[in-house]
């Protein structure tokens, strides 16, 4: 089977859920759009005086829930299909953890490797000023996501601030000192590992027994890897832009972290062996998790895949036809709306800190973020059971109910 391209295959995961629920046919058509896509022009002029000029989006895919939420990336594969897909993601993942938002997502069509801080900075507020007519505190607050960091939503909060008064709540994934909540950073990464904890504990598995492979060394990668180890678990690999190393005996997570935020690639550890990132994927292993882009498990190599366990850590890695192979093999995936849904879960933390202007200390943040997560497995691990599904369709099930539910009522159809 092709694959099909990110928003039509996200939307074939919706209709295997929304079969599940005997959804009504018009709530179908309403929850598989858009409500909103913006594209926009952004000119940049480079450091040389080159100017360069990029396409952004910013698409609102259901906002029954509350105000839009989601990530801004800047990647070439950005374009509208890639945001539309991502932003449907955002709505059901919102939904699964019952956090009161909706779903949208943001991306600027371009390679921002070799950009200088400057060159970033234009480019962010030339795109805020862009899209700043649909973003709001109670409409819409974006993140960071793939090639953004918290510098990034320093510059668009002063960009939107700079029309709207000082709105620290107007984004997430903040500086600390601009408003940011401690606890964070590391929130997607360290939900991923409680929500692998749950599952294994559903299991009968000890998480400290575990063989893990991480594609993907950024953020995520970093955080959950960081995680693990200190709970004992083994990192076996794991991987970068630049290619993926490899140590049955565990790789030296401290060393790799160091290096890598030091500018560095995993591939110049001094301890391991350099693979690709293919055969990252492929090695053998427990747990295997995709933590990079999108879209790198298909049924080209669905078959070769030896983990027990798939934790989708980044959105979309597992393509419907993938997934399907993935299943016939009795490979368990966990799902990203499921999986990944600690960075949301920490947005919306930091937003409520945001608006009440109190500062959690980071134990708190850090436990109700366990809390979220192993709540929102076990639920979803009860639905999977109650209607013998897998946790893929089972996530997707509670949150397009929770949406359908919040459209009806507000008398959308």
């Amino acid at each position: 089977m092709a694959d099909l391209p990110a928003h039509e295959a996200v939307n074939q995961y919706f209709a295997e859920a929304a079969g599940i629920l005997d959804l009504d046919p018009e709530l179908h058509a309403v929850l598989t759009t858009p409500y909103r896509e913006i594209t926009v022009q952004v000119p940049v002029r480079l450091d040389d005086g080159d100017l360069i000029v990029a396409r952004g989006y910013r698409v609102q895919h259901n906002g029954a829930r509350g105000p839009y939420k989601g990530g801004v990336r800047y990647h070439p594969t950005a374009d509208l299909n890639e945001v539309r897909a991502l932003a449907s993601l955002m709505t059901w993942k919102t939904a699964l953890l019952d956090l009161p938002f909706g779903g949208a997502k943001g991306g600027v069509e371009i390679d921002p490797t070799g950009m200088s801080a400057d060159e970033l900075q234009r480019l962010t507020r030339r795109f805020t000023n862009g899209i700043q007519h649909v973003l709001g505190i109670y409409r819409d607050i974006p993140a960071p996501d793939v090639n953004t960091n918290a510098q990034t939503m320093a510059w668009m909060m002063d960009a939107f601030s700079a029309t709207h008064g000082y709105s620290p709540a107007i984004v997430t994934g903040k500086p600390l000192d601009l408003g940011g909540a401690p606890g964070r950073e590391a929130a997607t990464g360290r939900g991923c590992t409680y929500v692998l904890d749950a599952w294994c504990q559903h299991h009968r598995r000890q998480l400290a027994d575990q063989r893990v492979a991480i594609q993907g060394f950024g953020n995520v990668g970093s955080w959950m890897a960081r995680e693990l180890h200190e709970r004992g678990a083994t990192i076996v690999g794991v991987g970068d832009v630049r290619g993926a190393l490899v140590d049955p005996a565990g790789v030296d997570v401290d060393a790799l972290v160091a290096l890598v935020h030091g500018g560095g690639s995993v591939v110049e550890a001094e301890r391991g062996e350099v693979v690709t990132n293919q055969e990252l994927l492929e090695l053998d292993c427990d747990v295997l998790v995709p933590a990079a882009l999108g879209q790198v498990i298909t049924d080209a190599n669905a078959g070769a895949i030896r983990a027990r366990v798939v934790v989708e850590a980044a959105n979309y890695p597992v393509t419907p036809s993938g997934d399907k192979i993935l299943r016939d093999r009795d490979v368990a995936v966990i799902p990203d709306i499921l999986a990944n849904a600690g960075g949301v879960t920490g947005s919306y933390f930091e937003w409520s800190q945001n608006i009440q202007q109190f500062t959690w200390k980071e134990e708190r943040f850090v436990t109700e973020l366990r809390d979220k997560m192993d709540g929102a497995y076990r639920f979803t691990q009860a639905f999977a059971d109650e209607h013998q599904v897998g946790l893929r369709q089972a996530a997707y099930a509670i949150g397009i109910r929770r949406v359908a539910d919040a459209c009806t009522l507000r008398g959308y159809i």
